[in-house]
């Protein structure tokens, strides 16, 4: 069984044809929602979740390790030693 952290009871509002629920600012901060979260579906209820980032793209992620200027010293000593 999991333990649950804390419970509160919340007030479902009409928004058009659905109805949804207004999160205190304090989970938002604390679970760094802002634009969108994941809603889970389990047999016993839901889950909300922070929506992970999407992985950057190839283009991305080289302009990413370019911007970082690493040192790759140790790397070159490493192909240096014929090692592939």
């Amino acid at each position: 069984m999991e333990r649950t952290v804390g419970a509160r009871e919340v007030k479902l509002i009409e928004i058009g044809s659905s109805k949804g629920i207004l999160l205190p600012e304090v989970l938002l901060r604390q679970y760094g929602w802002s634009d969108s979260i994941i809603l889970e579906e389990a047999e016993d209820g839901v889950f909300l979740r922070r929506k992970e980032p999407s992985k950057l793209s190839w283009k991305d992620t080289y302009r990413a390790m370019a911007a970082a200027d690493e040192n790759w010293s140790e790397w070159d000593a490493a192909v240096a030693d014929g090692l592939d």
